[in-house]
C-alpha cells in the first residue's frame, strides 16, 4: 500500500507539473500550482520531513497560491489579447531545446553525485545536544546555518519592501489593498468571527512546539497571518496604514533582535551568530519569538498587496 500510494503521488504530481506548463488559462494554472503545492506536502510528509510539509503547505501551496490567485484576477482584462498571440515554431523549437539542455545538464549533475553523498549529518547529529533544541530542523536552522534563515526573513521583508514600491506617489504612506465590506449575515462574516481565535491558539502552538517537535515561527507566522486576513476580508478589520512608525518597527523588530544576537556572538562565542555554552537554547527562543510577529506582518501585507487608499 505504501509503495502503490508514492508511485500515485508521483504520478500526479508529474502530471500536475505538465499540466501548469500546458495549460494556456492562467487562473486553471494557478489552480494546478496550488493542488500541486497539496501534493507536495503529502510527498514530504511521506518523506518523514514533516516540518517541510509545513512550510510547503503554508508558504507553497498556501501564501504563494492567494498571491497568484490575485495576480491572475489582475490580469484577467489582459488574457484574452496575450492568449491570441502565439509564438513561431522557432521560438518553440529554442524553448524546447533550452528546456531539454536543462533537464539533462540536471539529468548529468545528479547522477554524478558521489556515492555515498558527502554529509555533515553524523557532525550535526553529534553536537546537537549542545543546542538544547529538540527539534533537529530547528537547531539546525537557527544553529548550524542560521546564516541562511537569518538570510530568508531579510529576503522576506525586501519582498514586501518590493510590493510597496510598486504603489502611486499618491497613495504612499496608505493602507494596502482595497477595503473589503461583507454581509455581516453571510457565511465569510460568520467564519471571519469563529476561526481567528481558534487559528491563533493553533498558530502559537505549533511555533512553541518547533523546539522540541515538527513546527516553527514560518508556519506558525503562515497561520496568523492567515486568520488576520480573513478577518480583513469579511471587512471586520482593515490593513494599517504603511507609514505607522509601530508597524514599521514590528516589521523590522524580529531581523534587528536576530543580527543584535548574532552580533553580540562575536564578543561571547567568537563567532557570528554563534551561542555560549548552555545559553544556546534560550537564544534560540528569543529569536524565533521576536521573528514570530515580524513574519505574520510581512506575510499578511505581501498578500494585502500595493497600498491603494491614503491613510485617511
Amino acid at each position: 500500500m505504501s509503495e502503490a500510494l508514492n508511485a500515485g503521488l508521483a504520478l500526479f504530481v508529474l502530471a500536475l507539473a505538465a499540466w501548469m506548463v500546458v495549460a494556456r488559462d492562467t487562473f486553471a494554472a494557478v489552480v494546478g500550482f496550488v493542488a500541486y503545492g497539496l501534493l507536495l506536502t503529502l510527498v514530504w510528509v511521506q518523506l518523514h520531513g514533516v516540518d517541510v510539509a509545513l512550510t510547503e503547505g503554508a508558504i507553497g501551496g498556501g501564501l504563494t497560491g492567494a498571491m497568484l490567485v490575485a495576480a491572475a484576477a489582475r490580469l484577467r482584462r489582459t488574457e484574452a489579447a496575450a492568449r491570441a498571440e502565439r509564438p513561431g515554431w522557432p521560438t518553440r523549437a529554442a524553448a524546447a531545446l533550452l528546456a531539454g539542455g536543462v533537464t539533462a545538464a540536471l539529468a548529468v549533475a545528479v547522477l554524478a553525485l558521489p556515492v555515498p553523498a558527502p554529509s555533515l549529518a553524523p557532525e550535526t547529529a553529534a553536537n546537537m545536544g549542545a543546542t538544547g533544541v529538540g527539534n533537529p530542523i530547528t537547531g539546525v536552522l537557527l544553529a548550524f546555518r542560521a546564516v541562511d534563515t537569518l538570510l530568508e526573513t531579510t529576503v522576506v521583508l525586501l519582498a514586501l519592501i518590493g510590493v510597496w514600491s510598486l504603489a502611486p506617489d499618491r497613495v504612499w504612506g496608505g493602507r494596502p489593498g482595497p477595503r473589503h465590506r461583507a454581509d455581516p449575515n453571510e457565511t465569510l462574516a460568520y467564519l471571519a468571527r469563529v476561526l481567528p481565535p481558534i487559528g491563533l491558539v493553533v498558530g502559537v502552538y505549533i511555533f512553541w512546539v518547533g523546539a522540541d517537535l515538527p513546527g516553527g515561527k514560518f508556519q506558525g507566522a503562515s497561520i496568523i497571518a492567515a486568520m488576520w486576513l480573513l478577518a480583513v476580508m469579511a471587512g471586520l478589520s482593515d490593513a494599517p496604514p504603511i507609514s505607522r512608525g509601530w508597524l514599521r518597527l514590528a516589521l523590522v523588530g524580529g531581523p534587528l533582535v536576530f543580527i543584535a544576537i548574532g552580533a553580540a556572538g562575536v564578543a561571547t562565542a567568537g563567532a557570528f551568530l554563534a551561542y555560549p555554552d548552555g545559553l544556546a537554547k534560550l537564544l534560540i527562543k528569543a529569536i524565533e519569538w521576536a521573528l514570530l510577529p515580524s513574519l505574520a506582518l510581512t506575510l499578511a501585507l505581501i498578500l494585502a498587496g500595493v497600498p491603494e487608499r491614503p491613510a485617511r
